[in-house]
Order: structure tokens, then sequence, then C-alpha cells
């Protein structure tokens, strides 16, 4: 009967299969539907068919199964394309959520997961509605088995399934790791422009060569497994090195003994390399189009030419099915025993399945397997497993011990990521790979035998013979304490609550007998909890690396973290740039003129441009070749060209000049008989290249179809009759210099001179930096003045990551900056309350809402930023410098942020809780938006923001900020070491002998506010691998401490002058290592003059503005846990080298001004805030005016040299007044004082 039942099943399947939708289950038999356990015989698990009522209408397990299941049999291996569930009829039982698991065999599962790698699937809410899914990517498989995660509140385990699909057609090869297939062509080579291979498999190695093809000329194709990674290596034709070599990795962890998918497409270099459902484009190495194989292909291994059976590479050893070379069915061919395949070894056409039982430790604190011990055949113990696992600590085995003193174990576990045995030894191998590894101990007389995977052994040597107790603990302990260690184990080491082993566990033998986890399940034998059997649920989280900007990623079983060093970002996934996008920002922020890293694309996949910012005007980028370069014998034919190398990119500059307002570049041809233009007909003689690679005639102005020089433009050539000096051709040198400003096609690549062949003809061209000034949008505003309208733009691509940055200001209560709505995905940010921003989204788990709360109102009609962000790791909301509000993803929720085609700005698609009031700066995802532009065609909304601050940007100085008053604006000098109605003012100190002031920091860093109670509104986002300190000085001593700040780590950073004057810098980041010493002034400083000077320090670089010097540290470092900054004498440190101990020792005498540290200014802190706790001053301190006090020294050693020198000229006149005016007299006296007055006006 079941035969009969059989043949109509694969009737109807076959009918449906082109569909691929039909259902698979309900012709079952009963016999294909078993369960972990039934709560009667009405509800076994045959009663578990959609929409059956009999029975008991559906399954339900024993209350007391601890792990249920309900397994569907189809018989064969179907392709399944969704399935359906239901609740038990007439009752309160029913599952809301479960996990689907898939097998070939019924045993060694795999859990299907949705694109998010989710593997929660939502099912009913009552007991009668069907729930479908259809799954995302069809499984081919013949089990399935339904898991229950959370049921019925109101009742217990309810179900009722469906299953639906089609037909699989499978045609199979098993390679037993000694075994290929080749594959032989008809003629001697195989050349093709175009190949498409296809093939699934499943491996029992974490190594093996699945197909490999070479030719004579250098040609190779390579498919292997790799340490459970899929490398594709293809090369075509001859290769420049060996170091072009071109290798494509993807996947990991693909020896879990389950099918994957592969497809090879290329066309001449062009490939797609796919594995399940990713796939990598990359265009191929070598100097050919196509691939060109001699003799043969070989599938399974890399034999060793003229010796069958030997392999020169691990053979791969598991299954292959359905192989397709270029349409040809490999494996159909080998099966039919075509000539065209030969067979290496012993490869058969069934798929041999390994009765491998793999139990998954789910918890790091909680799961464990408590198995008895057999009884010794010898007096020797003997303990074999294999494991996985990301995690670098965690408890593998303790096995108590016979002892009549204290309890004793044997304890194994991997600590650091190594194996450590009973505390005494370690391998030396990392074991938190991922990878399988294998250890067994064995004791012998008086030593423990440790050998892992193929390592030597490691022995240790015991003072007494080990008796081990009747039980193994595997994983963790069977104790209440659930902190990995056996109770009364006392060794601080052991207790660690995460100590705990988390991973995969297979092929237990203890004393030599395998141990049947199966019957651990259901409760046959030892005890156990928090595992799943039969499953290894293992991921890769590091494998679709969601790290940005070249990050590096680490996991561990449940998550992973992102090393943003060295990248420029900054972040859970380093998205976010630490680099302001443009010169405005640093000018905004206070900075001076110097050089600077700037991110025009925020945290877009652009890296960050190295810039020389002239903080009053331009932004300047250098190329290679600034100095004047002369040109001698070039013609049309044989032109000179050179070429221009900037430190940046073209799309970093694409996007630079996309920032800016205006851009341009002089340009300069000087010419002696050398011609830019053929007089007769016209022909350029010589030209530049642009950005874009494109030619370009003009050599002066923006309008790029003049083909003219600045003169003939300006209508004074030195000859009327050309439009460009040079082209007058004569004997004596000209110029035609000029500024391009067209933007979009800055900045000059190349230039071009084809007329320097003729007697005495030659040029001199100087090209100069790209200059760009004012950037566009972070002024650009719009004023919302209906609460009903809003800006609409298309919506950006921020499933994985998304951050959204700009500013406001208004008198409203409440309004919605941002919406933008998917199905059921939303993000949304809005002033919620006048004191509180919200952002609230949806990715599928819920929705979530962080809230910032601000001490003052934010409706004060006064610009506060907004930025948030959600990443995979976490979202987090900052406003202004209020504290930022942070919370976690959950790590196995959804990932993906499913948006609709709309963005709104200003209001929502409801046209409800609009906003009122002015938005500008606003960017998303590094993209800046056009309000202006977009409002100029919207109703409600208007371009620009009334207001001082918003519509002039350099109102304030040194950092102050602008404030909006009622009529006009005040400067907020709180974060500048200025002061004074705009910041301009400096901040001067006089400091006598043994003076200090000293300034200790918070974490993280805080300003010291002046009594103005303002809410900060410029976000500060200073990093630890970067120091921007900037102060000016008067003194005649040497040596002399200037500046040093040092942290809690012993490192510091101090500003000495040497005993000769000089200016040294000081970094100790490492204190095992000699500090880093700079000396950019050598001439003294200590001539009483004021001096100042700017360090600024970004990662290991440090530039001086001075001659605009440049400085490379040895180490890369952040400063951790700063402690305090001071000025002047340092005393009782004893972290300081010698010679800057000297130097702190002698202290400071003379003046200080504007001393400024990232966003500390000390002295402005000491005057404003006498009495601190953050302020220590030590010494006689005056306020005063370090300028006037230079240049009244200036002015008395001008005067002292000069009556030093004119002293005889000055006596000589003084005497002959004397005796002409009778100096005697009083009267005489006065005049002679008169005279000397005169003297000393006129000097």
């Amino acid at each position: 009967a079941s035969e009969i039942i059989k043949k109509k099943v694969h009737s109807v399947i076959q009918t449906l299969k082109m569909y691929c939708d039909g259902s698979l289950a309900s012709l079952l038999p009963a016999t294909s539907f078993q369960s972990s356990s039934h709560f009667s015989d009405s509800r076994a698990a045959y009663f578990a068919k959609l929409n059956k009522r009999d029975g008991g209408g559906g399954w339900s397990p024993e209350s007391t199964d601890r792990s249920p299941w309900l397994q569907v049999d189809l018989q064969d291996r179907m392709e399944v394309t969704a399935v359906a569930t239901q609740g038990r009829h007439g009752s309160n039982d029913w599952v809301s959520a479960y996990m689907l698991l898939y097998s070939d065999t019924g045993r060694i599962w795999k859990q299907y997961m949705l694109e998010d790698n989710v593997g929660r699937l939502v099912g009913n809410v009552n007991p009668d509605s069907v729930v479908h899914h259809k799954l995302s990517q069809s499984i081919r498989t013949r089990f399935l088995r339904f898991v229950p995660l959370e049921w019925s509140p109101s009742g217990r385990v309810g179900l009722r399934v469906a299953v639906y699909g089609c037909a699989y057609r499978s045609y199979v090869a098993d390679f037993d790791g000694r075994s290929s297939l080749l594959y032989r062509f008809n003629q001697k080579s195989m050349s093709t422009v175009k190949d498409v291979i296809s093939l699934r498999f499943k491996s029992r190695q974490a190594e093996g060569v699945l197909l490999h093809g070479e030719g004579q000329r250098g040609d190779y194709i390579t498919l292997e497994l790799h340490r459970g990674r899929l490398a594709l290596h293809l090369n075509l034709g001859e290769l420049q090195s060996s170091s072009a070599r071109m290798v494509v990795t993807l996947g990991s962890l693909l020896d879990d003994l389950h099918w994957h998918s592969v497809l090879i497409e290329r066309f001449n270099k062009q490939v797609n390399f796919t594995l399940d459902r990713h796939t990598q484009h990359f265009r191929t190495k070598g100097d050919g189009d196509s691939l060109e194989v001699d003799y043969e292909l070989s599938f399974g291994g890399i034999p060793l030419p003229g010796k069958p059976g030997t392999f020169i590479r691990r053979n791969f050893h598991g299954c292959m099915e359905n192989l397709y070379y270029n349409g040809v069915n490999v494996i159909d061919l080998a099966k039919r025993r075509k000539p065209q395949i030969y067979s290496v070894g012993n490869v058969t056409f069934s798929c041999s399945e390994p009765q491998l039982v793999a139990a998954t430790f789910q918890s790091s604190s909680s799961s464990f397997l408590l198995l008895p011990a057999p009884a010794l055949i010898q007096e020797d113990l003997s303990v074999r497993l294999q494991f996985r696992t990301w995690n670098p600590d965690g408890l593998l085995l303790s096995s108590p011990l016979i002892s009549g003193q204290e309890p004793r174990y044997l304890i194994l576990q991997i600590s650091s990521g190594r194996l450590h045995l009973t505390h005494q030894t370690s391998a030396l191998k990392m074991v938190n790979d991922g990878l399988w590894h294998s250890v067994s101990l064995n004791t012998r007389g008086l030593q423990i035998i440790m050998i892992l995977d193929s390592e030597p052994a490691s022995t240790i040597q015991l003072k007494s013979y080990l008796q081990p107790k009747d039980k193994h603990y595997f994983g963790g302990v069977f104790s209440s304490i659930l902190s990995g260690c056996p109770v009364s184990q006392n060794d601080s080491s052991c207790l660690n609550p995460t100590m705990a082993f988390q991973g995969c566990v297979r092929l237990i033998l203890v004393n030599n007998q395998p141990v049947d986890l199966l019957s651990v399940q259901q409760g046959h034998l030892g005890n156990y909890n928090q595992l799943q059997f039969d499953l290894c649920g293992i991921r890769d989280r590091c494998l679709y690396n969601f790290c940005e900007h070249g990050s590096r990623c680490s996991q561990t079983w449940s998550s992973f973290s992102c090393d943003c060093t060295g990248t420029g970002y900054s972040g859970a996934t380093c998205h976010n740039s630490v680099y302001e996008a443009s010169c405005e920002h640093y000018r905004l922020a206070g900075s001076t003129s110097g050089y600077f890293s700037i991110d025009p694309d925020g945290s877009g996949p652009l890296d960050p441009i190295q810039v020389y910012c002239n903080i009053t005007v331009w932004t300047e980028v250098r190329h290679n070749s600034s100095n004047a370069v002369r040109v001698r014998g070039s013609t049309l034919q044989k032109p000179y060209v050179g070429w221009f190398n900037y430190s940046a990119s073209s799309e970093q500059l694409k996007a630079l000049v996309s920032l800016s307002e205006h851009c341009e570049q002089k340009i300069a041809y000087h010419c002696r008989r050398s011609r830019l233009f053929n007089p007769w007909d016209g022909t350029p003689l010589s030209w530049w290249v642009d950005r874009r690679g494109e030619k370009r005639t003009y050599w002066g102005g923006f309008q790029p179809g003049v083909q003219q020089c600045s003169c003939g433009l300006e209508e004074n050539c030195a000859d009327m009759n050309y439009f460009c000096n040079c082209d007058a051709d004569r004997v004596s040198w000209e110029n035609d210099t000029g500024i391009l400003s067209y933007k979009e096609q800055l900045p000059v690549r190349e230039i071009v001179v084809g007329d320097t062949y003729r007697l005495g003809s030659e040029a001199m061209y100087v090209v100069g930096p790209l200059q760009c000034s004012d950037d566009k949008f972070l002024w650009n505003a719009v004023s919302f003045y209906q609460a009903a309208s809003y800006l609409q733009f298309p919506a950006l691509q921020v499933e994985l990551s998304l951050d959204v940055s700009f500013y406001f200001k208004t008198a409203s209560p409440s309004g919605v900056f941002l919406e933008n709505m998917g199905i059921q995905d939303f993000i949304r940010v809005e002033l919620s309350f006048p004191s509180a921003v919200t952002f609230s989204f949806n990715v599928g788990d819920g929705p979530v809402v962080l809230t910032v709360k601000s001490p003052v109102p934010l409706n004060d009609r006064q610009w506060h930023w907004v930025r948030a962000e959600r990443n995979v790791k976490e979202a987090c909301l900052q406003v202004d410098q209020l504290p930022l509000r942070i919370i976690e993803t959950p790590p196995d929720g959804h990932l993906r942020l499913q948006l609709g085609s709309q963005l709104f700005v200003g209001g929502t698609a409801t046209r409800q809780r609009g906003f009122l009031g002015c938005i500008r700066a606003f960017n998303m995802n590094g993209v800046n938006f056009d309000l202006e532009e977009r409002a100029k065609v919207t109703p409600g909304v208007s371009s620009g923001c009334a207001g001082h601050c918003s519509s002039s940007a350099g109102l304030c100085h040194n950092r102050g900020k602008c404030i909006e008053k009622s009529s006009g604006y005040m400067c907020d000098c709180t974060n500048s070491a200025y002061g004074g109605p705009s910041c301009t003012e400096e901040m001067s100190m006089s400091f006598e002998r043994g003076a200090s002031v000293t300034y200790i920091f918070q974490e993280p860093f805080s300003v010291i506010q002046n009594r103005s109670t303002t809410v900060l509104s410029v976000p500060s986002q200073y990093s630890k691998t970067r120091d921007n300190m900037a102060l000016s000085f008067q003194t005649t001593q040497s040596p002399a401490m200037l500046l040093t700040v040092n942290t809690l780590s012993q490192q510091y950073v101090a500003i000495i002058l040497a005993r000769n004057g000089s200016l040294q810098i000081w970094y100790q980041l490492h204190k095992e290592n000699r500090p880093d010493v700079f000396s950019p002034i050598l001439s003294s400083l200590a001539d009483g003059r004021l001096h100042r000077v700017h360090i600024q320090r970004e990662g290991k670089d440090v530039f001086v503005d001075h001659e605009n010097k440049k400085y490379t540290l040895s180490y890369d470092a952040a400063f951790n846990s700063m402690k305090s900054l001071t000025l002047g004498k340092v005393t009782g440190s004893d972290v300081l080298d010698e010679e800057v101990a000297n130097a702190g020792s002698k202290g400071f005498i003379g003046c200080f001004s504007s001393v400024q540290y990232n966003h500390v200014a000390p002295l402005k802190a000491a005057l404003l805030n006498r009495g601190s706790s953050l302020v220590s001053i030590r010494g006689h301190l005056l306020e005063s005016n370090c300028r006037a006090l230079a240049d009244l020294s200036t002015s008395v050693s001008r005067l002292g040299k000069f009556l030093e020198i004119n002293t005889k000229v000055i006596k000589l006149r003084i005497e002959s007044f004397c005796i002409a005016f009778n100096c005697c007299t009083i009267s005489g006296i006065f005049l002679v004082l008169n005279v000397v007055r005169h003297i000393i006006s006129i000097i």
C-alpha cells in the first residue's frame, strides 16, 4: 500500500513540478509524520496535516517534553518552497514561533535562516488560521522538522503543518578523499571566452580541491576548500609576477555536511562567482581574455601528471551533485561510463552519509553535558572529542578525581584561544577559529598526554596517580553555581562566570567507548542543560563583513566587534568619520590654518583627504609638481606630457568639488616662441586635461567653450591680433596666466606641450594647487512655515547602516524632522517635546525608541544639532553635546531596514505633526541634501532661514558660537581660548618663578563653561588619537616647560624649550619604549618675543605649523584615561624623561596667551573659574597682555641698541645744548629733557 501511495505522490509532484508550489505533505502516509513525543494517541504526529480535524485535531507533545519537535518525511529529496502552520483544532493550543530544520537523512540537521540570518519564524495566534511562509531560498531536502519556540499562553503546543514544493532531480557523485573524475577534451587544449560552471557540494573536510584545470601558457582555474572557505583561483595568460595571482574567497564553515550551491560565470575577464545566496564580481588577471586548459579538467582533486592516483593537493572528501561544465552534465557522463570521463580511485554515485551527531552548547553560562564514566578496562583514563567555537574562553571538560583531602579535578579549558590542561600547560595553536579541532587526553601511570589535532603531544608529569570518579562534565558543570567551574574549586582563573563552553561538540569517546548523544537527548543517558542535539548551530558573524571602511572583524559565538584602528572612522561598525567634512567645519570649531584630514562624504565609501586649510579662505589639495617645469623639443607628434598626482583620488576630488561653493586653480604658461594655438587654423598646440580625462584648450576663466587665454577675455593681450600672449610667437619671454574656475572640470590632471621644437623655442609651466572655498551644504537651509508642508526626496539605500544629521531651530513645541515608512519598517526623528528629541524605528523586531532630553528647552530659536544612527550592532542618538543615547540591537534580530521609496523631511506622508522652523545641513549616509533647491518647487517651504547666525558664518571667531538674540546676536566663547564680543581677545597670564596652572580632565573631555548657561550646539568629535595644541608665549628663560599633558597610564606629551632655547616636542605613547622627540624650531625662542606654536597629531602624523613641517611617530596609539594638563612648573612626576623633568622643574617665567588643547582652554578656565576643583593654580600669576608686553620688550630692546650705538652722538648733542642754553639753570635742565624725549620719539 505504501508503494502505491508513493507512486501517486510522485505522479502528483511531477504534474506540479513546473510550478513548484504543489502540496507535498497532503498525500503522505501516517508513517511520514514523527515527533519527539505525543500527549495522547489522538494527538499523535500523523494528525498534524493542515486543515485536518480528525483525531485530536492536531499534534501536541507531552507536557514533560523538554525539546519537542514534529518531523515530516517527504520520502525523497524534494525542492521545498513554502511551509504553512495551524494550531490544534477545537483547542487553545497553537505555536506562535518556531524553528525550521531540514536534513537529507533525518540526522545532521541544519536550521533554515531568513535573509537576515534570523532563524525564528512567526507562527499562529489562534488554533485555526493558516500562516504561510514562502521561503526566500528554496531548500532541497527529504526531512523537515518543526521545533516550537513559543506557544499559546492559555494552552499548550498544538500544531498542524503543510509543505509546498516540487520534485528535485539530482545527479550525485561521492568522493572518498582519494578519488577524482577527469573530463578529457577531444583536442589537445580547450580555449573558451565564456564559461559557466555549476555544482552543489557537501563536504566532510575543511580542505579539498573541487575542480582544477591548467594550460601551458599560464592559464589555470582551481576551485577548492581551504579552512572551510571556498577559494577560486583564476588566471588568463601570463602574469607579470607571482604577486599578481588572484584568489577570491567566499563562504565559511563549509565543512558542515550540508549542501552548498556554486556558480561560476565568466565572459572574457569579467567573472561572477556565486556561493549560495552571495555573489562576488571581479576581473581576473593575466594578459589574455580566453581560458586555455590543456587535455582535461579534474573534479575532486589535482592528479600528478603521469602518476594516476597521486595528487599534489588534498582531495575533496564528500559529495557533489548536478555538476555542469559549459552545459555538460559531468556526473551523468561518468555514471554512464562515457569515454570523455576517466575515473581515478573509487567514485560512487550515491551520497554516503556519515553518522556524526553533534551537540550545540547554546549558553556561555549554563550549558553542560553530564556523562557517567564507563568502567575502566585498565587503570588509565582516556577522553577524546571534537569541538568548534569562536569563543576565546570556555570550559571543555571537568572530571572530579578521588582525593582524600581537598576536592581535585582534571580540567581541560580554552583560555585566550588556546587549550589549557589542569592550568599547567597549553598548546600553542589557536582553537577559537570556528574550525573542527580534535583533542584527546590519556593517562599513563604518572603522566597525562594531550594531543591536539596533528600537533606534537603535550605531557604533564604527575606527583600521584589520577583516580577519576564516576562522572564527567562537558562544556560546563552540573551545579547551582553556573560559573563553568566545579563546586569548591577556588582557583580564581576558574571562577569566571563566562567560562562555560559555547560551541559544538561531537565524537565523544570516554575510555574508548563512544557516547550516544541521541540517548542523552532521549533521557536514557546522563543529563544536560541548554543543549541542541544533532545540530551544530555555529554561525560566522564576520562572513559578510558588517565592519565598514576596511576595519577588522572579530567575533565570539553570539556577537562580533569591529576594530577601527587606523581607518579614520569610529562607532560600533566603524561607520562614522572622525574628521570634519570641510575646512569650514574646522573654522567654525575655532581651528587655525594648518594641515587637516577632511571627509567630504562623511560616512560614505570614500576615504578622508589630507588638505591644507587656510582657515580664512581656502581648502587646498596639493600635487606632486608645484615647481616650474621647463619644456624643450616637443612636437604635436611627440608632445611633452606632464602628470599631476594629487593627495586624493578622482572620486575624493569630485566629492570635495561638489561640496564646495567655489573652486579654482591657477595655471601659468611662460613661453618664448612657443604658441598655444596654430595661428592659421586655430588648432591647439598645447592643452590641459581635466578631472574626467577630457582635453581642454581654454587657459583662464570659467567658460570652457571659449578657446582663449585670460588676456583675450580681458582684452589686454600684448598683441591684440591674438587671444593669447604666447600666440604672438615672440623671442622674448611672455606668459599666459589665468585662473581656471569652472569647478566641474577641476583639477588639472595633465598638461600637454607641443610647440617647443623650433630654434630658440621653449616653454615653462606652473600649475598651482586645487583651491576650494565655502561649504555650500553646511548653510543650505530651508524654512517650514506650514504644518502640512514637507520636502520629499528619493530614499537612499540604508538597509544595514543609516546615519542622519542636521541642524534645526524652532519656536514650536513639537514636530517631525524626517520620516521614511516601509510596509512594516520605518524610521522617524522628531521633536517630541520642547526639550526632547526622539529617534524611533522598526527593523522587524518591533518599534525601538531612543529619546534625548535636554535640561533646557530646544524650541529657543537657536540652532541645535541632531545625529541619529542605526546599524546592525546598535542605534544611537545625539543632540548638541548632551550625553549620547545608545541601545544595542538584539544579536539574532533582523538586520535589514526595508523602507519605502520616499523620504519626507520636515513632515510626514499623512501631513500630520509637521515641523515649523528651520532645518539646515541635512546629511544622510554621507549624502548632502539640497534642501534649498527642493524648496523652490514646494509650497509651504522657503529657501534660507532668517537670522544673523545662519546668514553670516564669520561673526564669531576662534571656535566661538553665534547665538541668535531677539535683536542681533551674541558670541558664546565657552569653547574658545579667546574672549570678547567676537571671541578675538586673547586671554593671557604672566607666570613668575615656580608658578603653574593644572587642569584636571574629566572623561569624556568636558570644557569648564563660563557663567553662561547656553547649551552648546556645535558637536565636538575629537578622537583620542588626535591632538590639536596651540599656545602663544613670551619668555627669556631656557630650559623651560611650556605645556605637558599626561594620562593615568603613564603616557604624556610635553612641549619644552631646551637649554639652547629651541622648541622640542616629546611624545611618550608606550611606557615600555623610548619617547619620540622632535625639534621643529632650532633657533632660540627664549628671546623675549611673542611666539605662536600650533601642533596637530592625527594618528602617527604630527604637523607643526612652522614651515608646514610633518613628523611621524613610532606608534599609532590613543591617549587613554586622560589625567591632567599643566602649564609651567611640574613637580612630583616620575614618568617624565630626564630632560623633560629638568625643564619641568625649571618651570616657566614669562607670559602665556590663548592656550588650547583640543577643546580645553586651561588659561581661560583658570581666569574664570578660580576655586574650581578642576583647576589648580600654584605660585604667583597675574592676568596680563602678552602682545603688549612683547611690543614693549621689543621697543626697549630697539632703544637700548640705538642708544648703545649712538651714545657719543647723543652726548655731543647734549653738551652742545648745555653750552648754548646754560644747563645749570632750571630752564636749561627742562630743555635738555625735552631734547632727550625728542631723540626717543625719533627712535
